[in-house]
């Protein structure tokens, strides 16, 4: 077996072969066209003609999606996908078995299948990259709610007081775009110079802007999950994204919650946070075991 998996957010496409013991072959990586889904539909259509002997298509991508329909109710970071069947659109230009899940979905499933919670009934994955990513895995499954929405944190209104824009939702003002412009503001610097090796070396220099910014964005993200953790009592969060790489990111959310805790008047149960097993790969690996289950589920 040779599955093209392709994870789609709002800067890139990533892809890779997969094979049925998951092992990950040829890989690549274009943006994201912005100009529309048609053009994006052309892209991976060339993905797909360029690995030539894929026996299927697993994709990753933002949004609020039906697996089973092939449908994106919402887009996401990719507003042109609104209200589209995106598996009938790929099916005309790639005559092969096709199977879509919101991305953030695809990397809970991931964790809770071979990864970081496999271990555990309840958990939940947050993904932090364009914007904030969410999968909810209850009793060992992924569980996606009455309209396929669980675990959609980048929607989080932030301040009542503020319209409801991009400006006042946690995935625009928390994923790693704003991470990084917060640095390069502070710093003065041009924004397409800065990026997260930037920010940690400077961290593990002990420079005193990137500790603070550091210690202001993780603190932020503290406060979400223990908020998220009063509402869902999960036994772990997995933190996800190529920002959990660094230890100082996991060293300074755990001290951020650990604090909140300590502050609170009341005993509260906690979760326990823990990095992700495949990082950026997690929507991958996640796509393929979305198309597995649905392939097994089908015979």
């Amino acid at each position: 077996m040779k599955v093209l998996t392709v994870d789609i957010d709002g800067t890139y496409i990533r892809y890779a072969c997969m094979d049925e013991f998951m092992q990950i072959g040829k890989r690549g990586k274009i943006f994201t066209p912005q100009e529309g889904r048609e053009v994006l539909i052309e892209a991976i259509g060339r993905i797909f003609e360029a690995v030539n002997d894929a026996e299927g298509i697993a994709i990753s991508m933002p949004g609020i999606i039906d697996s089973q329909r092939g449908y994106c109710a919402m887009g996401g970071a990719l507003r042109y996908n609104n209200d589209f069947y995106f598996r009938d659109a790929l099916y005309s230009r790639c005559k092969t078995k096709i199977h879509i899940e919101n991305n953030a979905k695809c990397a809970a499933m991931a964790e809770a299948a071979v990864g970081s919670l496999m271990d555990n009934e309840d958990g939940f994955v947050l993904i932090f990259s364009t914007m904030i990513g969410g999968g909810y895995i209850r009793d060992h499954k992924l569980y996606k709610g009455k309209h396929f929405a669980a675990g959609e944190v980048s929607y989080i209104i932030l301040n009542s007081s503020d319209s409801l824009g991009d400006e006042n939702l946690w995935g625009r003002n928390f994923g790693i775009p704003k991470f990084l412009q917060r640095y390069s503001e502070v710093k003065n610097m041009d924004i397409d110079t800065v990026d997260l090796l930037t920010i940690f070396d400077a961290v593990q220099n002990s420079e005193p802007e990137a500790v603070a910014c550091l210690q202001w964005y993780t603190k932020e993200i503290a406060v979400r999950i223990f908020n998220l953790q009063t509402v869902l009592d999960v036994e772990k969060f997995s933190i996800g994204g190529d920002v959990a790489k660094y230890p100082a990111f996991m060293e300074n959310l755990r001290g951020n919650l650990k604090a909140l805790y300590d502050e609170c008047p009341f005993k509260l149960p906690q979760a326990e946070l823990v990095t992700s097993k495949f990082y950026s790969d997690a929507n991958l690996i996640g796509a393929f075991q979305c198309y597995l289950a649905e392939m097994f589920s089908s015979k």
